[in-house]
């Protein structure tokens, strides 16, 4: 059977948990995290294994941890702990001692492991041996890595053109695998190299790169130390990025205001329990947020426009005083335009679109008008909109119009996602790469690299759909849970003649195949690597731009798994054969003589060997961090942006529908049912609504209901979900991901970026109806 069996109209009330409804926390961390991270290392894999490896994470002679890219402290790094609740749960998963063998895979076929949740496929254990599933197979079955690597390259050699594969990579993937992956890839032919940053962070890399010539921030964690305010906008620290609310801790006790820009009221933007502290350890919290602004879905460009243009209002009154004139006058272009775009719009016109009231929105202008150390901070609810990039623009205009970009305590700082999703991007894994870097692959190995751009993560899609894609190559990730319109990517996944997934855990991805599928069991960051019979160091990029190393500590569970590294190189030499210009073996038994090309290739990277084994790493080049501007229409400046307001049409019975992460989960992997923080407990499967919409919906809180839309003339449905009670603006809600992904048509992303616009859709709502079978 070839089915994607997590089918929602065979959904009936009898499949929900007993969902219970508490006061959503006021305050996140505390003690109840310690205890809930420790519970699922202890359960996972036992006292010594995995209390060791905690001790060991985001230490500068340990390994990195695999989920955010929140950075380490370059100095002040905790002894005991420098880990968060969500980073123990993601190693507890790493490191337990499960193992999924060929008799797992025997004992249950492709069809019976669909119809288990994603939290059940999860939590089986660690891959351990190459698997396969033949054409019109049920079962998957043991193969070996050679055949394995012969299966594949006969595909690939098979095909009429290179374009025919595309080669997905996930944000875990060190900076040297992601390295010999793309060499691979170019040197087969292809520049089909969708990511996980196509779906999150590409809106601030597009943004960024023209507005600022770099695709990155521009702070360092030390800046959060000693700033004045911090702006933090479409992020939720407390469940995504838990170990910022201790840089923002520090902050707030050297002084700092912060400004919090979330639809939903979100316990880690309000205080703060750390549990590392006497004051904690007692249950005081830190007051986080000075100024709450619950903004409506998507209504952060006028709330941007409105501070914008209270703080002109400022400066028309104090001349001098507000905007940073000399930062202007020498480092930016476009001042004038800008404020004569700006002078269109008025305050309350912007509060009514932003639904803040005009009031909040002085007291955050009066917070920002006499200061110049300004950071912003923003994640996935900015860049998941269809102006995601236009709003990161706004952003950059409201910090060059108070000069706050290239001096210490300042800048922009987009949160990244997963680990070394932006060093992936470093290493050119890139659909779109440019001239220089691909000048620079072909004079150091000497092949031609293709110059054609490639496929991203939704144009893949659509190539699977329109049968110009055959094979599809997963470096890491969960890419049907993942991706948007979730009907649509199965039918486009079962098209494609071979799927391979290198993985570390069993995933929905490895469920939803083509004919054929092939699973390949890698090492986690967490494990020993003695590739080439030597303890290998990896490296990884954070959010901030360092460079540093990752060196497992745990032994594999399994001798069959092999590292990212290694698979690429053997891969390659199994597809490319005597065609291949590049010494494979070379890279795949020494991970230091990547190291070495990549210094060759990719700037910033000088005595990569010596400066990656320095405790802490390195900091990359960052001109706009010293002030310092490369763009393209006006190099050596910052560029003033003129953007619209976005304009949402809704029928009286819609919804702009956003999703949000639970606490129990870390992207698509979900480790349990307890979403604390807000008061969700034993089920996903809510829509969180504001209680005065619900009362004129007709409905109450507990009812049952169908989530549906109508794009491009399809109806998608998402069914049986829970009504709560939340607070949330009128005519928002709020679902978890990947559940409602479904309802994400593949045709509506972010305008230049082209990334899924998974922060807001239309919905309506209907009575749940129990479906016949």
């Amino acid at each position: 059977m070839n089915e994607f069996d997590d089918t929602p109209k065979a959904l009936t009330p009898a499949d929900l948990h007993e969902l219970k409804v508490t006061e959503p926390k006021k305050w996140a961390a505390g003690i109840p995290a310690v205890l809930a991270a420790f519970e699922d290392v202890l359960q996972e894999t036992g006292p010594t294994r995995g209390m060791g490896a905690l001790l060991k994470m985001n230490q500068k002679t340990g390994f990195d941890c695999s989920s955010c890219a929140w950075p380490d402290p370059d100095d002040d790094r905790s002894p005991i702990a420098e880990y968060c609740e969500n980073g123990a749960k993601a190693l507890a998963e790493e490191a337990t001692l499960k193992k999924v063998t060929s008799e797992h895979f025997a004992r249950y076929s492709v069809a019976e492991l669909s119809r288990m949740s994603d939290m059940e496929i999860g939590k089986m254990g660690r891959l351990a041996e190459p698997m396969y599933l033949p054409a019109d197979g049920t079962h998957y079955q043991p193969i070996s890595w050679d055949k394995a690597y012969q299966k594949i390259a006969e595909h690939l050699n098979g095909l009429a053109s290179p374009n025919e594969a595309a080669f997905y990579t996930s944000g875990r993937t060190s900076n040297e695998a992601s390295f010999m992956y793309q060499l691979f890839v170019r040197e087969f032919g292809t520049n089909n190299m969708p990511d996980c940053s196509n779906m999150c962070h590409e809106s601030t890399s597009v943004a960024l790169a023209e507005a600022i010539g770099i695709g990155k921030g521009t702070v360092t964690l030390n800046d959060f130390y000693d700033t004045d305010v911090i702006i933090i906008m479409g992020q939720n620290p407390g469940t995504n990025h838990p170990r910022m609310l201790t840089a923002l801790e520090k902050a707030k006790n050297n002084g700092s205001k912060i400004i919090a820009v979330n639809p939903l009221k979100e316990a880690g933007l309000i205080a703060f329990k750390n549990p590392q502290s006497p004051k904690g350890i007692m249950g005081i919290s830190t007051a986080l947020a000075d100024l709450y602004l619950q903004v409506r879905i998507n209504g952060d460009m006028a709330l941007l426009k409105a501070i914008e243009l209270l703080l002109l209002e400022a400066e028309k009154t104090s001349p001098g005083n507000v905007f940073d004139h000399e930062f202007i006058n020498t480092k930016t272009a476009g001042y004038e335009q800008f404020i004569e775009s700006l002078e269109r719009y008025n305050v309350e016109d912007l509060s009514e679109s932003c639904g803040v009231p005009v009031a909040q929105l002085r007291e955050a202008a009066n917070m920002l008008k006499d200061k110049k150390r300004i950071i912003i901070c923003w994640a996935m609810g900015i860049t998941q909109h269809q102006n995601g990039v236009d709003t990161i623009k706004e952003i950059v205009n409201l910090a060059i119009l108070k000069g706050s970009i290239g001096k210490p305590g300042a800048g922009l700082c987009p949160v990244r996602g997963h680990s070394n999703v932006q060093g992936n991007r470093t290493m050119l894994i890139y659909d779109k790469p440019y001239e220089k870097q691909l000048n620079k692959l072909k004079e150091v190995f000497g092949f031609e690299p293709p110059r054609e751009h490639g496929y991203d993560v939704v144009d893949s899609i659509k190539a699977m759909h329109e049968g110009k894609l055959k094979v599809f190559f997963a470096m890491g990730g969960n890419f049907i849970s993942a991706t948007p319109d979730t009907n649509y990517t199965a039918e486009a996944m079962r098209k494609l003649d071979l799927t391979v997934h290198v993985s570390t855990k069993l995933n929905r991805s490895h469920l939803v195949h083509g004919k054929e599928a092939i699973i390949l069991p890698t090492l986690a960051r967490s494990d020993k690597d003695l590739s080439g019979d030597r303890v290998q160091i990896v490296s990884c990029e954070n959010s901030m731009g360092v460079i540093q190393q990752s060196k497992g500590t745990l032994e594999p569970v399994s001798n069959d798994m092999r590292s990212e590294t290694v698979i690429c190189c053997e891969l390659a030499k199994a597809v490319l054969g005597n065609k291949t210009v590049v010494d494979w073996d070379l890279y795949a038994g020494n991970y230091d003589r990547v190291r070495d090309v990549i210094e060759k290739v990719i700037p910033g990277f000088d005595g990569y060997n010596v400066r990656v084994r320095k405790p802490g790493g390195f900091y990359l080049p960052n001109k706009p961090r010293t002030g310092e501007f490369e763009t393209d229409d006006n190099p050596g400046k910052v560029m003033f942006t003129i953007t619209r307001l976005p304009q949402h049409r809704m029928h009286k019975d819609e919804y702009m529908m956003t999703t949000i992460r639970s606490h129990d989960q870390f992207n698509t992997t979900i480790y349990g049912m307890q979403d604390r923080y807000r008061g969700i407990h034993n089920e996903r499967r809510v829509i969180f609504m504001n209680a005065e919409d619900i009362a004129v919906a007709g409905y109450k809180p507990g009812d049952k209901v169908d989530l549906f839309n109508v794009y491009d003339g399809v109806e998608r449905v998402a069914h049986l979900f829970v009504i709560v009670a939340y607070n949330i603006p009128e005519r928002c809600v709020a679902t978890y991901y990947p559940e409602t992904n479904v309802l994400f048509p593949i045709s509506e992303v972010a305008e230049k970026s082209n990334c899924p616009t998974t922060k807001l859709i239309m919905i309506k709502l209907r009575k749940h109806e129990i479906a016949e079978h």
